[in-house]
């Protein structure tokens, strides 16, 4: 291994030590805040350490076969623990290469996925509310929280745009490949005469900013109307007007927000939408400019892609970035991603490495 990368893990080392020790300290609670970011610091900082002891128990098992290899009665056993003791290094030394790529700050995040009929009419619309289904059975799997921040319903049932809040470790980590645009292909529900239609959905997913993290947006660059929340009436029908719509003026990005009774919550929930999109919007225009020093870039995040095929008819799901067919797209639609995202997240990781390897 690189003396370089070699300095790196004593240096995370050393720091999980400190660390350590701080926590253990019986006043670290008294600032919470400083405690919560050590911890943080501390759980990202464990994986790496602990491959690194492993890297290092093995370096010390291949010392001692080594010396045994002069021995003649012991040769043979020696030269078979040198083998596996190069092998298991080989193999700790790619997986802590990975653990060291630069980490995206907002991985561990909670995230906003927005999904949004295209083109195909209310075909489309149905399409996002499979969408919008994968991802809620997606989260269920992972036992993470889910909500509807806001919804605006087509006619047949599906959604014209739909936002869903998921709150989870690492959310945005696994979830930020599925930005981009979603293809079906398939016999509309609304078809006669059993043709295939093909249509199209963005999904755009943010993650969700903290207080000390997000944008600051200027009050006096806000539009903020109120009016009546729409719903399907009962004994809790709205009947305040207390539904928000936000105008970010200099941006012209609209936010709804009609889930909660109360006005408060609805412009609070708005605002929090509003500062993840003028944040998408800045990672996009950075990423923008980092795409032409990278040969691939996986998730940018860009609507204008056209990054999967769900068809039913062969019943396969393509994804086009990595050129990966699975047969299985009532189980994907069921939300069973893991597949998907792993193989998304290894591309990324391999363009990352290239990458490094360039520079």
């Amino acid at each position: 291994m690189k003396l370089t990368l070699l300095d790196k893990l004593e240096q995370l080392q050393r720091r999980a030590g400190e660390l350590d020790a701080l926590l253990a300290a019986p006043d670290c609670t008294a600032d919470m805040q400083r405690y919560r970011s050590m911890t943080r610091e501390l759980a990202e900082l464990q994986p790496v350490v602990t491959l690194y002891a492993q890297y290092q128990a093995r370096v010390r098992d291949l010392s001692q076969a080594e010396m045994l290899l002069s021995d003649p009665d012991m040769k043979e056993l020696a030269q078979q623990e040198v083998q596996d003791a190069r092998a298991a290094l080989n193999a700790l030394e790619a997986e802590l290469q990975v653990a060291l790529l630069p980490r995206d700050p907002d991985d561990s995040r909670n995230v906003f996925v927005e999904i949004r009929a295209g083109t195909g009419g209310e075909e489309s619309a149905l399409f996002a509310a499979d969408l919008l289904r994968m991802y809620a059975r997606y989260a269920e799997r992972k036992r993470w929280r889910t909500e509807v921040i806001s919804e605006s319903p087509s006619d047949l049932g599906g959604y014209k745009e739909v936002i869903l809040r998921i709150e989870g470790e690492g959310a945005y980590g696994l979830l930020k490949y599925e930005s981009g645009g979603h293809r079906v292909q398939r016999v509309p529900k609304t078809e006669t005469q059993g043709r295939i239609h093909t249509s199209a959905a963005t999904v755009a997913v943010m993650p969700e900013m903290d207080e000390a993290q997000a944008i600051q947006i200027n009050p006096a660059d806000l539009r903020i109307d109120t009016f009546r929340a729409s719903g399907a009436g009962g004994q809790h029908i709205n009947k305040t007007d207390s539904a928000i719509r936000i105008t970010h003026l200099p941006t012209g990005l609209v936010v709804e927000c009609q889930d909660e009774r109360s006005q408060h919550r609805n412009k609070a929930r708005a605002l929090s939408v509003l500062a993840a999109r003028l944040a998408e919007r800045e990672r996009q225009a950075r990423q923008a400019q980092e795409a032409a020093k990278r040969k691939s870039l996986v998730g940018s995040g860009d609507r204008s892609d056209r990054i999967r095929t769900y068809n039913f008819p062969q019943g396969r799901v393509s994804e086009h970035r990595i050129n990966l067919t699975l047969y299985k797209i009532d189980a994907i639609l069921d939300g069973d991603l893991d597949e998907l995202l792993t193989a998304l997240r290894t591309e990324d990781q391999a363009a990352q490495l290239a990458a490094l390897g360039e520079g």
